[in-house]
């Protein structure tokens, strides 16, 4: 591809993510000027239709939105109208949702790792294809996915949009002899979990940094899952962005119900979803910030994973922004996930009742879990009785967005640097800097179109 002129290129689809997006990109001259990730589906009107619900619908009605990640919005859910409503939930019920979301971390990233994101490294064209170059790798991902699985079926009654999780608990828990036979399968999946950290360490992978804020939940002496506070490290100095580890920055604090006042919400005329900016700045949230911020509190197995598979020791401030070493840090988390629910299993004792009682008030509750995307919030109004008047709900996904398109524009850039690029090499670039962040737009359709605007250099 030469760069005079304009291009104008047209990919039918991307596979191997979840939604139907479109990419448009702009170079003048071999510098690029523009670069728009844009979300054509049309608006799927959750917050509209949740008002005038009872306040017990959002945690069933919310988990339709995703059919890979449930849970997270029904613990998101169940948080918010918890907190609406005055109550807290612990002890063992408290250890029992952990452990569902340790279900679908395992099987969430492990489906991404494995099926959507390896071939990028491997030369496929999609899982079908590295089933027949890797089948064992791919068997062990789909046998971890399972285990995952298996935990989401025990306590949520099945492995897509749980039924059994309701306000202030479960409609029935296990007993401890009902745990025992996942646990044995647990640690089974524990040495798959670990074999695919070191499977996907020896992935090629290009230098590359991000120099966005890290946004993620935080619990200090735990990694955090189903409940923390949100917690920001700020971008690295222009000057020293790194190619692959770096040190940790300070980080700062603001609560969930301050969520609102710090994470705007802005529509973008490029997209049908709506981007967020963190106090006015791009940011980043998943898997890289949860490393870096709560690295240090992974289990001894999983830090030992992540030092072998060269990522540092989080226990000495040691973080990754290499967005294409994302897969390396998911997998760390899947060994964590596993190891977490071993942990959980063994204290169980079953509590007296499956659940506490919520009772209505009129208030607003705020909820913020860890997806395996990133951080998910909810907001609920509610009134006397029991109605919802208001919701708002900020996906991970969304708050990405401008951080997919800032990489983009960076690995875009890097490569144009290096001289001529065909369109078949820059599309593919494109779609593996987009896949490094696991978006899901809709989980549902996988469409990507590629426009490229080329325009000659000036004498």
């Amino acid at each position: 591809m030469t760069h005079r002129g304009s291009r104008t290129l047209h990919v039918g689809s991307l596979a191997r993510v979840e939604g139907e997006t479109a990419l448009h990109l702009r170079t003048d001259g071999g510098e690029v000027t523009e670069a728009r990730l844009a979300i054509y589906e049309p608006p799927r009107f959750f917050e509209a239709f949740l008002r005038g619900r009872s306040y017990t619908e959002p945690p069933d009605i919310t988990s339709r939105i995703c059919g890979i990640c449930p849970v997270a919005y029904q613990m998101s859910a169940c948080r918010a109208v918890e907190d609406a409503c005055g109550v807290t939930v612990d002890g063992q019920l408290a250890a029992l949702r952990r452990l569902l979301y340790c279900g679908e971390w395992i099987e969430s990233q492990t489906l991404h790792i494995h099926l959507l994101h390896a071939p990028d490294f491997l030369g496929c064209d999609s899982a079908i294809d590295l089933a027949r170059t890797h089948r064992a790798d791919v068997e062990r991902g789909l046998r971890l996915k399972q285990a995952g699985n298996t935990i989401m079926e025990l306590l949520g009654g099945r492995a897509i949009h749980p039924v059994n999780v309701r306000l202030g608990g479960f409609h029935r828990t296990p007993t401890a002899a009902e745990l025992r036979p996942l646990a044995e399968r647990l640690r089974r999946a524990r040495d798959d979990a670990h074999q695919t950290v070191r499977w996907v360490a020896g992935f090629d992978f290009p230098d590359a940094g991000c120099d966005h804020d890290l946004l993620a939940l935080a619990v200090p002496g735990s990694y955090a899952i189903e409940s923390g506070t949100p917690t920001v490290m700020p971008a690295p100095p222009a000057a020293g962005l790194p190619a692959g580890t770096d040190r940790a920055l300070p980080t700062r604090t603001f609560t969930v119900c301050d969520f609102g006042d710090h994470v705007v919400e802005n529509q973008v005329p490029h997209s049908t979803a709506l981007q967020s900016l963190l106090d006015g700045r791009r940011h980043l949230t998943g898997s890289l910030a949860r490393y870096a911020i709560s690295g240090r509190w992974l289990s001894p197995t999983a830090v030992q994973a992540a030092q072998d598979a060269g990522l540092g020791d989080p226990r000495r401030g040691i973080v990754c922004r290499n967005p294409f070493r994302s897969i390396v840090v998911r997998a760390v988390e899947v060994l964590y996930a596993v190891d977490e629910a071993l942990r959980i299993i063994d204290a169980y004792e079953r509590p007296p009742r499956p659940h506490v009682d919520v009772s209505p008030r009129a208030a607003t509750g705020h909820g913020a879990t860890e997806a395996p995307r990133g951080l998910l919030y909810h907001r609920y109004a509610v009134d006397g009785e029991g109605t919802v008047t208001d919701a708002v709900l900020v996906p991970p996904t969304a708050q990405n967005q401008g951080a997919i398109e800032a990489d983009l524009r960076r690995v875009v850039q890097e490569r144009l640097g290096r001289g001529e690029v065909t369109d078949a090499e820059l599309t593919a670039l494109c779609e593996r800097a987009i896949r490094n962040h696991d978006p899901c737009i809709s989980c549902s359709a996988h469409f990507l179109d590629l426009t490229v605007e080329r325009t000659a250099a000036r004498d």
